[in-house]
Order: C-alpha cells, then sequence, then structure tokens
C-alpha cells in the first residue's frame, strides 16, 4: 500500500524534455511509455524541475536497441560506464535498469490514475496528488490511492502529529523523517461515514486544487513558502513584506481555510472535539491504534484499498499468548486488568512509570490480571512508536 520510489543508480537515465525529444519523444511510436516524468522531493517541496526519465524496466536490451536506438546509445555512453565499475553483480549485468526497480510499487499503482506522495525528510508532511504517469524517486514515500479521502485526512493536523511523534528525526538538521513503516502503516484512520467521507474527500481534492493553481499561476512559488506563510499567518504576526507577496501570490488565507475545514471534518469522522491538544491528540490515537491491533489479532482487518489488499485474516497473535489463561487465581501483588481500552494504555504507561528497569512485554503482562502479551506489545509498540515509551533488545521504558 506504501513504498518509497525507484533508485536510479546512473545519473544518464535523467533527461530534460528537450534531450528526450531528441531521443524520439513524441514520434517513436511507444516511447512515451519509457520515456515518463519524474519526481524527487525537491520537486515535491519546491517546484518541479520538469526532469524526464528513461525507465526501461519491462525491456530486454536487445528490444532497446532495436525499437529505440536512440535511446539505446544515450544509455550505453551515459549509464554502463557507471555501472561497469558497480560493485552489485545485478546492477552490472542489468546495466539498462535501475539500481531498485521497486517492483512492489510498481504494481500498486497498476491501474490508477493517480497516487499520493509525499516527501521522505521535510519539516512538515507536505502530501500531494500525483498522476500515474510520474515516476517517484526513492525519497518520495507514494501510497497506492487514488483517493482524495486518504490525502484528506493524511493532511490533516490529527495525522500531521502523529507523524512528527512517530518519524523520527534524520540528518544534520534534525529533520523529521516521514517513515513509513511508522507514520503511514500504523495510523488509525478513521471509521468514518459515508457523509463524513465525501466531505474530507472534497475538501481533498479542493486543498490539492488550490496548492497546484496557485504554483501554475505564479511559477516561481514553491510548496514550502505557501506552508511557511501559512505558519506566519498563523502565528498572528504582521506579515513581513516578502510575507505579504506569498500570502497573495499563494492566497494563503484560502489555504488556511482550507486546512481549518479539513481539520474540522476529520475531527468529526473520528468523533473527537477539533480543538483537541496534540498530546491529547496522541493519546487517543494510541488507544485506537492498540484497539486496531486488536481487531486485526481477531481476524477483523479495515483495508483501506480492498480491492488490491489482499483479505487473509490471521490469528496468528492469537495463537502464542503467552500469559496466563483467563481463569487463572490472581497472585498477590498483581494489578486488575482495566476492563477498557484506553484504561489499559494507562495503565501500562502507569506501569512503565514506576518500573526501575527495562521490561519485556511478558513482564509488564504478568503483573496484570488476565492481560494478554500480544495486547500488552501492541500498546508498547505504540507509545515506543510516538515517543512515549523507548524499547531496546525487547525491553521497553520511560
Amino acid at each position: 500500500m506504501s513504498a518509497t520510489g525507484v533508485k536510479l543508480h546512473g545519473a544518464g537515465f535523467l533527461v530534460t524534455p528537450e534531450r528526450a525529444r531528441e531521443l524520439g519523444f513524441g514520434e517513436l511510436p511507444g516511447l512515451d511509455h519509457y520515456i515518463r516524468s519524474y519526481r524527487n522531493g525537491r520537486d515535491i517541496a519546491a517546484r518541479p524541475r520538469g526532469l524526464m526519465v528513461i525507465d526501461l524496466d519491462s525491456l530486454a536490451i536487445e528490444e532497446v536497441r532495436t525499437k529505440f536506438p536512440a535511446v539505446y546509445q544515450h544509455i550505453l555512453t551515459t549509464v554502463k560506464p557507471e555501472r561497469d565499475v558497480n560493485r552489485e553483480p545485478s546492477r552490472k549485468q542489468f546495466w539498462w535498469r535501475f539500481g531498485r526497480r521497486n517492483t512492489e510499487l510498481r504494481s500498486a499503482l497498476k491501474g490508477l490514475r493517480r497516487y499520493i506522495a509525499t516527501v521522505e525528510t521535510i519539516q512538515t508532511p507536505l502530501l500531494r496528488l500525483l498522476d500515474a504517469s510520474i515516476l517517484p524517486d526513492n525519497m518520495l514515500v507514494n501510497i497506492a490511492s487514488s483517493d482524495a479521502f486518504l490525502l484528506g485526512v493524511l493532511s490533516s493536523r490529527i495525522h500531521v502529529a502523529w507523524a512528527l511523534a512517530a518519524g523520527g528525526r534524520l540528518g544534520v538538521g534534525n529533520d523529521p523523517r516521514y517513515n513509513k513503516t511508522r507514520c503511514f502503516e500504523p495510523f488509525p484512520f478513521p471509521d468514518a461515514t459515508e457523509p463524513q467521507r465525501e466531505r474530507i474527500r472534497f475538501l481533498g481534492e479542493q486543498l490539492d486544487a488550490h496548492r497546484k493553481r496557485q504554483q501554475e499561476a505564479h511559477p516561481n512559488l514553491t510548496l514550502t513558502e505557501m506552508y511557511n506563510a501559512l505558519e506566519d499567518l498563523r502565528s498572528g504576526q504582521p506579515l513581513t513584506p516578502v510575507g505579504q507577496v506569498l500570502h497573495e501570490r499563494g492566497l494563503v488565507s484560502v489555504l488556511r481555510e482550507l486546512h481549518d475545514d479539513l481539520d474540522h471534518a476529520v475531527a468529526d469522522a473520528y468523533g473527537w472535539p477539533a480543538d483537541l491538544a496534540t498530546e491529547d491528540i496522541l493519546f487517543r490515537l494510541v488507544e485506537l491504534n492498540a484497539a486496531r491491533a486488536a481487531e486485526e489479532r481477531s481476524g477483523i482487518v479495515r483495508w483501506l484499498r480492498p480491492e488490491f489488499q489482499k483479505v487473509t485474516p490471521t490469528q496468528t497473535g492469537l495463537a502464542v499468548e503467552m500469559a496466563e489463561e483467563d481463569h487463572a487465581p490472581a497472585r498477590v501483588g498483581r494489578l486488575a486488568w482495566p476492563p477498557s481500552l484506553p484504561e489499559r494504555v494507562r495503565a501500562v504507561r502507569d506501569y512503565l512509570s514506576q518500573s526501575p528497569a527495562p521490561v519485556p512485554p511478558a513482564t509488564v503482562a504478568r503483573n496484570f490480571v488476565r492481560a494478554r502479551v500480544p495486547e500488552v506489545t501492541a500498546i508498547l509498540d505504540t507509545l515506543t512508536a510516538l515517543g512515549q515509551a523507548q524499547l531496546n533488545q525487547g525491553a521497553y521504558w520511560l
């Protein structure tokens, strides 16, 4: 459902539109399938550079030479010399293909007219819809869905709070990192009604269209500049002359209203107040995440794209429980396992805060009457993902 993009391992794969036309793009039948638009992190956060990429993934090298001789000569002289000294045997042997082809992403995007993408390392997660003809770079995290409902939820302050807490930091600037396995895959989407979905979907489409429209109207306006101006506007401080220009070019007050409406719509889908503090949002998401994990262990899976994802429910988590049976007699000193999930999350966090040393999930479970290890583990993992607990060699602590 989510994956990073391709990794070229050869600068010669990238060409300007002018060079692409010299190679036959727009004239040779079928070549438009193998020379495609390309996006990397800078293209998303700033503006697209207009670069294209030669993507010969499905072709044998003899086919390339026969059908597209100019393309063959281009990569023969710009890519092959670099690959000839590559230490990876497969990259040397299949020198005309990308170093990381990402067949998982290609399969997931098949049949879609667009998909959702964001930059892996950026100050604030900025998700947008990309046309399916665009090939993403490995520094983009890509979500294989064309549904603006997902874009709307992922653009809300609820998801941004989760992503900033769960994703970690990277690089010299300690920039937030949008890690797909921590920011997207475990994120619990709201169980929205169809009218709520339609509202979020509508606002997601409006948000995406507004940003693209303003950048089209002002070729030098970057997405980062629009959001910097949005932060200035929200701060309540008078805009600087530069900020005023960005405000007008980006119609940033309109951008602010779209995000405010989206935040209210997504909060409504969760059944939560729209003005929750960030800490309260994170705590509620931890609770919801643990509840969803318990559902999946019982075979209930809330697929985001059921027509693509395989519905193969399992109960393997239940088969490996290590805690005592439900009817085991209570031992002196053990705590009652609370009846509701929110209370269980608080109980586990309180237990960790009082523990003098890191403890494994089984130890935590044994200190509660009828607590099960898989459920305790899910709570501990979620607390860890959100930075409210730490993990090392299977043991947890605050």
